[in-house]
């Protein structure tokens, strides 16, 4: 077995503890961190050729991101069969949540409503907010689908409420790993565009799709005026290489025109070179991973039936990442978590780390509607994954 066979299985618990990055760093050796979106993997073959040879040629410098623009295009092209991703239309970003920052600040004006559908990523509301924009939260439905009815009402709201509105779309879902269909986005953008909203849609996870097939926000009709925010860095682990790439519809140049006149971060060289040949040249070592990722969320279910009965879990079709429902588990002394704030830890989360240490992300930091919940990331071992369940089923069996 090569390592490129079986991404997930490649690097051991005392290997990973030698990391230096967030999620190996925050809490101590004796806990398992389940939590931030980092997964348990070496670097793809083409990944860490490129890094290497950038490092050994002294190949530091300012970066040129046409070439990792044109990657991003003909990844583009080869798996969703769309051409939309192209030099003239894009603006490479430092990572997505600048590129969804710049975006909102190009199409809204501060005391504006921005929509956004939750529990969702915790930034949305943070970077928003410090943008000085209002969020105005829609839930999505109990089968974890967006509910076009509260949409269609959240957008005449937002629209009496504001002279620029816009909606922030997750596309595929964080934290829920819901991949939205196309026929749920073309009603979305028909209302959108019907209130006079524009749409920004944050697209990191479009490479991990575990079931089904992702569909591009742009490639879709109404999607002129829309823009889009789409990175290798979560499919590829390169949190620590960030680079992202701006794209708009066919309509949308007005917001290439403000980002002329605005401070938007570029992406790193680190960044563009390790995306580029991540996009141009990492498609087996990708299609290994989503096959490593389909059996850990298997092994997930199998796991929470065995040590997290009282467990609720709809396994999403996309992203690493369980919502995993723990209300039926009772109640947890904690104080209330806080929207925005990843590190703010309440509930369930709080008594697992305590007691269990095994860190997990608070639900009440993706907004109305998590409470109670936890997400945890997959994206590990078979022996990690199995021995955090096991805390996690021991210390609530003694509750």
């Amino acid at each position: 077995m090569t390592r490129a066979d079986h991404p997930l299985a490649n690097v051991s618990l005392h290997e990973l503890r030698q990391r230096t990055s967030e999620k190996w760093r925050h809490y101590p050796d004796d806990v398992l961190p389940l939590w931030v979106a980092e997964m348990d993997t070496a670097l793809a073959e083409p990944v860490e050729r490129a890094l290497v040879t950038a490092a050994r040629g002294g190949d530091l410098g300012y970066a040129i991101a046409t070439p990792y623009i044109e990657a991003l295009g003909d990844f583009a092209v080869r798996h969703w069969g769309w051409g939309g991703v192209t030099v003239e239309r894009s603006r490479a970003v430092a990572n997505v949540m600048s590129g969804v920052t710049a975006a909102i600040m190009a199409l809204t004006d501060p005391g504006d409503r921005v929509v956004v559908n939750c529990p969702v990523y915790a930034p949305f509301y943070s970077h928003t907010e410090h943008s000085g924009r209002v969020i105005d939260e829609v839930a999505l439905g109990a089968d974890g689908r967006l509910d076009l009815d509260e949409m269609e009402r959240a957008f005449a709201r937002a629209r009496a409420a504001s002279r620029r509105p816009a909606y922030l779309l997750c596309n595929p879902h964080n934290p829920t790993g819901t991949l939205h269909r196309p026929e749920e986005l073309t009603r979305v953008l028909a209302l959108a565009n019907a209130h006079g909203l524009r749409v920004i849609a944050d697209e990191i996870h479009a490479l991990l799709v575990l079931h089904g097939s992702f569909t591009p926000l742009l490639s879709l009709p109404g999607a002129e005026r829309a823009v889009s925010v789409l990175s290798a860095s979560k499919a590829f682990n390169l949190a620590g290489a960030p680079a992202a790439a701006l794209v708009v519809g066919e309509g949308a140049s007005d917001v290439l025109t403000a980002l002329e006149h605005r401070v938007v971060p570029g992406p790193s060289q680190l960044g563009v070179l390790a995306q580029g040949a991540a996009l141009r040249e990492g498609d087996d070592w990708l299609r290994a991973l989503l096959d490593d990722l389909v059996a850990r969320q298997t092994l997930l279910i199998t796991l929470l039936e065995e040590y997290l009965p009282a467990a609720r879990y709809l396994p999403g079709e996309a992203t690493y990442l369980a919502w995993l429902d723990l209300r039926e588990l009772g109640h947890f002394e904690s104080s209330e978590g806080e929207r925005g704030t990843m590190m703010s830890l309440s509930g369930p989360a709080s008594y697992f780390l305590e007691h269990a240490r095994v860190a997990l992300s608070d639900g009440a930091a993706f907004g109305t509607g998590g409470s109670g919940h936890v997400r945890l990331n997959f994206a590990t071992s078979e022996e990690i994954l199995t021995e955090a369940l096991e805390r996690l089923g021991r210390v609530t069996s003694s509750r």
